[in-house]
């Protein structure tokens, strides 16, 4: 007995898996009002079973089934009322495809709905689907026009209605409370109070529906709208009034909403001068602004709400003022365009100044570089000239060798000019006492005038020429040390050569700037002051050993060609 239940419950299994859909023996659907309405429902049978008729059944609060529409797979559809021409099948072949179509859903549509399938030879098989039918919710907001000045009251008010029942919120930024209420039929509704001013004019107060059946909130915009008396007043097109003025008007600028449509322009309380015209919230002076026109100008405005009103004070001056006015006005100008003129000249000046100076240090500058290069190359020549004097040219000699008898040319220059010093001073004495036709006793000076000084002018004279005399002295003494020495090295005869610069010789440095002998000049004159006559001898010996050995040229004292001459360099060794 067992075994043969298991074997049924097997075969009911069977059966029902053969349902593609719905694969549950009951489902719930839902769908909204005014759309189209699809109730699956497809069996297929089993292999030498056959599908023979399918009906829709509504089931009734009471438990009692209400035949919708019927397929037989001989006698074709049949709806029943009230559902004929509301529902259809799906498909063409119903025994195939049994779903059920409600082309328009409505409310009254929800509810229990069963599809019944009858086979052959396996009996009748069923699915049940319940549907919620929706409707989506229709709302509405009502704005209310708010006076300013009036109590707290409601500003706005919004309602809809739908399945289920919708929810609906407020979006503004205006201080005011919301207030919700349910009636009954499935409407909502909702209402926003608040205090009117004239500052919430145009602000958002916007209503939100929500509702399941939606994806996201329904905006309803709306602006608030508060109504409050115009605030008029009056602008001026120019700050100075005065006898003259062309094209000169008032604006009257009413504000207030709604905005005025009705302006109105009076002069002291009564009509409007000559001339002057009303356009829109303008007053125009058609003419010349004359000293007349002065006085009081009332501007009223009116709108839905109140009046408002305003003065404007006209005051007309003469020609005169207002040139003195133009000038003053502009005086201030004048004086900050003097003011950056002389400090930019300022400026300038400052700027040529620094210029100037630094240029002038730049010049400065450039010439003591110059100076510094001419000097340095000066010397340069100078040491050039040294080196090209100090070489030899005689062929007899060696370079090396003859480097000690290397004179500079300047000193032997010098020492030949301060030997030919005083002969010349004599000469030139006698031609000018000549000149002068003194007598031979009459003193003259070293220029060869006649000394017609002082005494103590003359007392000067010879005291600085006993000191001339000195120092010519000195020089003198000095060279023939020097020249004692030359005429050992370059071989002169020891007969010439004074035993005292013999003696002497290598007593001092030779001074480059000494001068030279001249040939054929006779020293005798220029020593005959001296303390001895070894002097003024060795002088003369060394002159006369000057002429007959040596001779000067190119600034080089060499030795005269001689055929029993033999030179021999002091350093010399005999081999």
């Amino acid at each position: 007995m067992e075994f043969i239940l298991i074997l049924l419950l097997l075969c009911v299994s069977s059966v029902q898996s053969d349902f593609t859909e719905p694969l549950q023996p009951h489902i719930t659907l839902r769908a909204l009002a005014e759309s189209q309405t699809r109730l699956p429902c497809r069996y297929k049978p089993s292999e030498g079973e056959k599908v023979v008729q399918v009906t829709w059944y509504k089931v009734l609060a009471d438990g009692a089934k209400d035949q919708i529409i019927t397929a037989h797979f001989t006698a074709g559809l049949q709806a029943f009322d009230p559902y004929s021409g509301r529902v259809r099948f799906e498909s063409s072949n119903p025994t195939e495809n049994s779903a059920l179509l409600i082309p328009t859903t409505e409310e009254s549509d929800e509810g229990s709905y069963a599809c019944h399938i009858s086979a052959f030879p396996n009996g009748n098989f069923e699915r049940s689907i319940s549907l919620t039918v929706w409707s989506l919710p229709i709302s509405s907001l009502d704005a209310v026009v708010l006076v300013e000045g009036q109590s707290f009251r409601v500003a706005a008010s919004c309602r809809a209605v739908g399945r289920p029942l919708p929810r609906l919120s407020w979006d503004t930024d205006l201080p005011g409370q919301s207030q919700n209420r349910t009636s009954e039929g499935g409407a909502v509704s909702t209402h926003y109070s608040l205090h009117p001013l004239r500052g919430m004019n145009g602000k958002k107060l916007d209503c939100l529906v929500w509702h399941p059946g939606l994806e996201g909130p329904r905006r309803i915009s709306n602006r608030l709208v508060v109504h409050y008396p115009p605030d008029a007043s009056i602008s001026s097109s120019t700050s100075a009034w005065y006898e003259g003025l062309e094209n000169g008007e008032l604006t009257c600028d009413s504000g207030g909403f709604p905005q005025p449509q009705n302006v109105t322009w009076t002069w002291e309380g009564g009509a409007l001068p000559d001339g002057v015209t009303v356009v829109g919230g303008k007053l125009l002076f058609g003419r010349s602004l004359r000293m007349n026109d002065t006085g009081i100008y009332q501007c009223v405005v009116k709108n839905s709400v109140g009046v408002g009103k305003t003065e404007y004070t006209l005051a007309v001056t003469a020609k005169s003022k207002r040139i003195l006015s133009f000038a003053d006005d502009n005086l201030l100008l004048i004086i900050i365009g003097a003011s950056a003129a002389a400090l930019i000249t300022v400026l300038v000046v400052a700027v040529l100044l620094v210029n100037r100076h630094h240029r002038h240090r730049n010049k400065k500058l450039e010439r003591a570089l110059s100076e510094k290069t001419e000097e340095i190359n000066t010397l340069s020549r100078h040491a050039s000239f040294r080196r090209l004097n100090s070489v030899s040219t005689d062929p007899r000699v060696q370079s090396d060798d003859y480097s000690s008898l290397r004179v500079d040319s300047r000193m032997k220059s010098s020492q030949m000019s301060l030997l030919q010093e005083r002969p010349i001073y004599k000469g030139s004495q006698s031609t000018l006492v000549d000149k002068w036709g003194l007598p031979g006793g009459v003193d003259v000076d070293e220029l060869g005038r006649p000394v017609i000084w002082q005494d103590g002018m003359e007392s000067l004279r010879k005291t600085e020429l006993d000191g001339e005399k000195e120092e010519r002295r000195r020089r003198v003494e000095s060279y023939l040390k020097s020249n004692s020495n030359m005429s050992l090295d370059s071989g002169l005869p020891s007969s010439l050569v004074p035993l005292k610069v013999q003696l002497e010789d290598g007593m001092g440095p030779r001074e480059p700037d000494q001068v030279h002998l001249k040939v054929g000049d006779s020293p005798q004159e220029e020593h005959e002051d001296e303390d001895s006559g070894g002097g003024s001898s060795s002088s003369y010996q060394i002159s006369e050993a000057l002429t007959n050995h040596f001779y000067y040229s190119n600034g080089v004292l060499r030795p005269r060609p001689h055929s029993n001459a033999i030179l021999l360099h002091p350093r010399s060794q005999m081999i």
